[in-house]
């Protein structure tokens, strides 16, 4: 295992963008967690530090924990190849999605187990009784009885799911529910995706947030967009002198420029002037990146003359926890290439590095901020981070109506859903309806930055996640030092558990 770096942000910040009784309201839960959490850790375990919208939410949410004065702390596991590729089996089973059709037998049980075991021998060197530890996603469920024994409470957090059970989903909460027993508290991000037999007062709704002061998400100028695109290599500078270095503060407190790339799409750079489709993703079977292609190539450059598609994901060798990603981007590759030729001009593969995230999301940001529409196609969706993304840099946004996607937007409000994510065609025609209206399409835009600023900014977050650890603590064993004192024996857990949290600072019809 290792530890991530987590970098302190003051809460202040945040506080800039908030009505003054949200803000006023974070600033007395953030001291109520100060001395709630006071003497214990909560620790946090992940299967990857980067590469992905769990490991960008981690970065903020504990960022911000620590500027309000919590210990917080984040390690991330050790796994070979056979583990990450069960555990993605396991994470496309609980989408409902075959994967790669192999088993989740007891020889991928053994397997998994022994790659935790390996794990588990330094992390519960480190845990102590009374302090909370989060374990995120399928590829951590197997810690909680090692942890538990070892005197910390713990929670499974499940960030993915589908509203629908089928035999593929009960295949994969079949692999996880001996491991999940004894966890004290599940949160999903959508009361749908909680399998039957987790008990109703173990049970959270939390739903994600974005960080808006992160180089994926802040502010850039109109100069600076065209100049990150330029040193990408992405979109030309439409005939000027080539642009100088654009400086971004990355998660560590340094200041560093863009680099210049070449060979990030094949090709030359999009012309300055092209209005753009984007779509941006992990390359993912589930975020059908070659059904965004089909159905532009098919049916939405035969209509339009100036309409360009970017399908941009992160550089597969970077991401060491999705053995599919590699598979998925030869797969548009190939697809790409059997495109005519005038087609094939118009639609673009990005692949951007993972060397360093915090360029890789500067240059994120400023192509989504380029973009005049952003579509996320997803067949399944556990939340969908990148349309919250989109939607606070003020895009309208095409999506499929699944997951937490529906959360997010009000067909025809904020932008526009696709019923059913298969259907090609009906993509097409939602795509030239935004295309065709720039003036409503811009005021989808408008509505959907106050739609995040007022539902999915991090103290919402933070408070719910408080509201579980006051629980827990309230209802602890009492310990070596005193912990759980202000449980008493035979009363009832709060009311609140058995519901999705309480509607406080906003938070929307998602908790």
């Amino acid at each position: 295992m290792r530890e991530v770096d987590i970098r302190v942000q003051p809460i202040d910040l945040l506080g800039t963008l908030l009505p003054a009784s949200r803000w006023e309201t974070l600033r007395g839960e953030a001291a109520h967690a100060r001395d709630l959490l006071a003497g214990r850790v909560v620790w946090n375990v992940s299967a990857t530090a980067e590469g992905g919208g769990v490991a960008e939410m981690l970065h903020t949410l504990l960022s911000c924990a620590r500027g309000a004065g919590v210990d917080a702390r984040w390690w991330v596991l050790d796994g070979d190849p056979e583990f990450f590729a069960i555990t993605k089996r396991i994470h496309n089973a609980l989408h409902g999605a075959a994967g790669d059709g192999n088993p989740l037998g007891a020889a991928e049980h053994a397997h998994y187990e022994g790659v935790l075991e390996h794990n588990l021998a330094e992390l519960t060197n480190l845990v102590r009784p009374g302090d909370l530890v989060l374990l995120h996603d399928p590829q951590t469920a197997g810690l909680v009885d090692a942890i538990r024994a070892a005197g910390a409470q713990v929670v499974w957090r499940c960030h993915i799911g589908r509203d629908t059970s089928n035999p593929t989903t009960d295949r994969g909460w079949a692999f996880l529910k001996r491991y999940l027993q004894h966890a004290e508290a599940v949160v999903f991000s959508r009361r749908a995706y909680v399998p039957k037999w987790v008990a109703p007062e173990r049970i959270w709704v939390i739903a994600p947030s974005i960080d808006p002061f992160s180089a994926k998400n802040r502010d850039l100028d109109d100069c600076e967009i065209s100049a990150v695109l330029d040193r990408a290599g992405l979109v030309g500078s439409g005939g000027g002198p080539p642009s100088g270095a654009v400086r971004f503060t990355a998660r560590d407190g340094s200041v560093r420029g863009v680099r210049r790339h070449t060979g990030l799409m094949a090709g030359p750079p999009l012309p300055s002037s092209a209005r753009l489709v984007v779509q941006v993703s992990r390359w993912d079977r589930l975020k059908d990146m070659g059904g965004v292609l089909s159905a532009f190539a098919e049916l939405v450059v035969t209509v339009t003359s100036d309409v360009h598609l970017v399908l941009a994901g992160p550089d597969v060798s970077g991401v060491s926890d999705d053995p599919e990603g590699a598979e998925v981007l030869a797969e548009c590759r190939a697809g790409w290439s059997r495109l005519p030729e005038p087609t094939r001009q118009r639609c673009h593969l990005v692949s951007i590095p993972m060397d360093d995230v915090d360029e890789n999301a500067v240059i994120v940001n400023a192509l989504q901020r380029h973009a005049t529409v952003i579509v996320q196609k997803s067949i399944q969706e556990g939340f969908g981070l990148t349309v919250t993304e989109a939607m606070w840099k003020s895009r309208p946004v095409l999506a499929s109506a699944v997951g937490g996607i529906q959360e997010q937007i009000v067909d025809g409000e904020e932008g526009l859903l696709l019923p059913d994510p298969h259907d090609l065609p009906g993509f097409a025609r939602r795509l030239l309806t935004l295309l065709d209206d720039p003036v409503e399409a811009q005021q989808m835009g408008l509505r959907a930055h106050r739609r995040v600023r007022e539902h999915f900014l991090g103290d919402r977050h933070l408070i719910q996640y408080l509201e579980l650890f006051a629980d827990l603590v309230a209802h602890a064993p009492a310990g070596p030092r005193g912990r759980g004192a202000r449980w008493s024996s035979g009363q009832p857990r709060h009311g609140h558990l058995t519901r999705e949290p309480r509607r406080r600072m906003g938070a929307g019809p998602c908790g």
